[in-house]
């Protein structure tokens, strides 16, 4: 399982394209997999014949572990590894190789020189399979020269505790030394739940747990499984993928940045007319024309007439970054949970190109197919509440951005339209900002510009 995010620990296994027996070319995607972050496509580095699925779709699998064996060379019972072995993974000591030309590799690890191998392990899986440039007998005399170092020469030294650097990790945080743990991962590996299981209390006695301990929940192996489990009047649905990454980030934004939300309602009759005049404009043919773009519009030119509020709070350095560019993020409800993807550079656009880019932005969301880049560096977002009927709310900001902005649903109701009450176009909008980066003052001129363009789309030309 690659590193196909920045620093993620963890994948979710959601689709196998392949199966054992099948054959499959360098570079064929054989799975799909959902991260924090996004659903991504994974290519197969070899040529060969699928020897084994190690997982089971709705597993959640660690990078690092291995997924799939391929067996390059059929009819010869060596299948390959999943993928090189790299220090970002390596888990015993690593023996030199001489380089053999192209290394296939997987999504997000590099090209390596040289490769590196695992000592086997007893009674796992493939133990015995060779690689191609390594020299046989190496294995024996590293564990001699390992073996010397700790001033064993008659006796084998005790091998050390198989964990993934992940689960290393915690296990060093909670104070637990793994050579004490009874490993129940495959091919004797220890698991997160296996270093957890040693933290927990001894039970009182063995009739009380019986009688109090829930009944175990097997891993998830199936998509439909992964849906949750029901007992009952209840059914607990695990919280993994992108709503556990989501529900993280909200939690931590929430009490880190200070919110402060402010509202105004709005006649946007005149922008409704204006987009219903460039549906039919042949410079827009073809493209996604909605009121969002031009809302994304006003936002973007009430940021350019109040640079300040397009910054981030930077703890470390005790400093406010101000950017001078923007990012907009568009806040997207996909079945996988709410996923906020970014126009690049939005700042720069014409309306054509922005009304293209947020067409894509959506379609791609939709799909599946958003990329943990699309979701990296927003500075400001929207979030339309508005399409699901609803009139306004108080949105949480996104890590790192300086201010959200919510578009409530678009109705007719009674207004004062030159001195008579008239049915007009009407919205609420709400701007939740990080009040250490924007002050009462500022927040309120970029909400009041924002309403001010919708109401009157002319400014977008007099104050561009």
């Amino acid at each position: 399982m690659p590193d196909v995010g920045e620093g993620l620990t963890e994948a979710e296994i959601l689709k196998w394209y392949v199966q054992p027996g099948d054959s499959v070319t360098d570079g064929q995607v054989v799975c799909e997999v959902e991260t924090a972050k996004a659903a991504v496509e994974l290519p197969i580095p070899y040529d060969g014949v699928v020897h084994e699925l190690r997982f089971g779709e709705g597993t959640t699998v660690d990078v690092g572990a291995s997924i799939i064996t391929v067996d390059v060379a059929p009819g010869s019972g060596e299948p390959a590894p999943a993928a090189p072995a790299t220090p970002a993974v390596a888990e015993e000591p690593a023996e030199p190789a001489e380089p053999t030309g192209r290394t296939p590799v997987l999504v997000g690890y590099g090209v390596a020189e040289a490769s590196t191998k695992r000592r086997a392990r007893k009674g796992s899986p493939g133990a015995g399979a060779s690689v191609p440039g390594q020299a046989t007998g190496a294995g024996a005399a590293a564990a001699a020269i390992q073996a010397e170092m700790n001033g064993h020469t008659g006796t084998p030294p005790q091998p050390r505790p198989l964990a993934k650097p992940p689960v290393r990790k915690l296990a060093k945080d909670l104070g637990v030394d793994l050579a004490t743990i009874t490993p129940t991962g495959p091919g004797g590996i220890i698991t997160r739940e296996d270093v957890h299981a040693a933290t927990a209390p001894a039970p009182a006695a063995e009739p009380a747990v019986a009688a109090q301990a829930p009944a175990p929940v097997a891993e998830p192996t199936t998509a439909a499984q992964a849906a949750g489990v029901t007992a009952g009047r209840e059914t607990r649905i695990p919280i993994k993928g992108v709503r556990k990454a989501t529900a993280a980030a909200m939690v931590g934004s929430a009490f880190t940045a200070p919110h402060v939300t402010e509202f105004i309602t709005v006649d946007v009759t005149r922008t409704m007319k204006l987009v219903e005049e460039l549906k039919s404009d042949k410079d827009m043919a073809g493209l996604r024309v909605n009121p969002l773009l031009l809302i994304a519009k006003a936002l973007l030119v009430a940021i350019k007439r109040n640079p300040e509020v397009n910054a981030a709070w930077d703890e470390a350095n005790q400093e406010i970054v101000l950017k001078h560019y923007v990012n907009l993020g568009i806040a997207a409800a996909t079945p996988r949970g709410l996923i906020v993807p970014n126009i690049k550079d939005a700042h720069d656009k014409t309306l054509p190109q922005l009304a293209e880019a947020l067409g894509e932005l959506v379609s791609t969301a939709r799909e599946g197919r958003t990329t943990p880049a699309a979701m990296q560096g927003g500075t400001v977002t929207i979030t339309n509440v508005g399409v699901f009927g609803v009139d306004t709310g108080t949105p949480i900001l996104n890590p790192g951005e300086s201010a959200i902005l919510a578009v409530g649903a678009i109705k007719l109701q009674p207004w004062v339209h030159k001195g008579k009450v008239k049915p007009r176009q009407v919205t609420t909008l709400a701007l939740s900002f990080d009040h250490r980066l924007v002050d009462g003052a500022l927040g309120s001129q970029v909400l009041a510009d924002i309403a001010a363009i919708l109401e009157q789309p002319k400014r977008l030309i007099t104050w561009a």
